[in-house]
């Protein structure tokens, strides 16, 4: 058990006469390791980018939000009749009435 401890911990076992199938498995546990690596990496990419377009989303609803009370204030009837007297236009005292068009047939 020692002696193939210490075989280990001197790397005996990459110069021996298997040490091709050694080599492999290295090789492969690295290929594998930078494939973790690298797929890790992406999702984190990916999670900062959804991040960055939720806080973004939530920008625009604020901003949305803001020009629809603007919208809807500013179409009021008593502030577009205010806006009207600077013109000189007030609010008619007579109701519209319709207009009928007959068709000549």
């Amino acid at each position: 058990m020692k002696t193939k401890m210490s075989d280990i911990l001197k790397g005996k076992f990459l110069i021996s006469d298997g040490a091709f199938q050694n080599w492999t498995f290295i090789v492969f546990c690295a290929v594998l390791a930078i494939i973790m690596i690298a797929s890790s990496h992406s999702a984190e990419q990916k999670t900062f980018r959804v991040a960055e377009l939720n806080q973004q989303l939530r920008e625009l609803r604020s901003e949305f939000v803001d020009i629809r009370k603007d919208v809807m204030q500013k179409k009021m009837e008593s502030n577009v009749a205010e806006q009207m007297k600077e013109r000189s236009i007030g609010i008619s005292n007579q109701p519209p009435f319709k207009i009928i068009v007959k068709s000549k047939d």
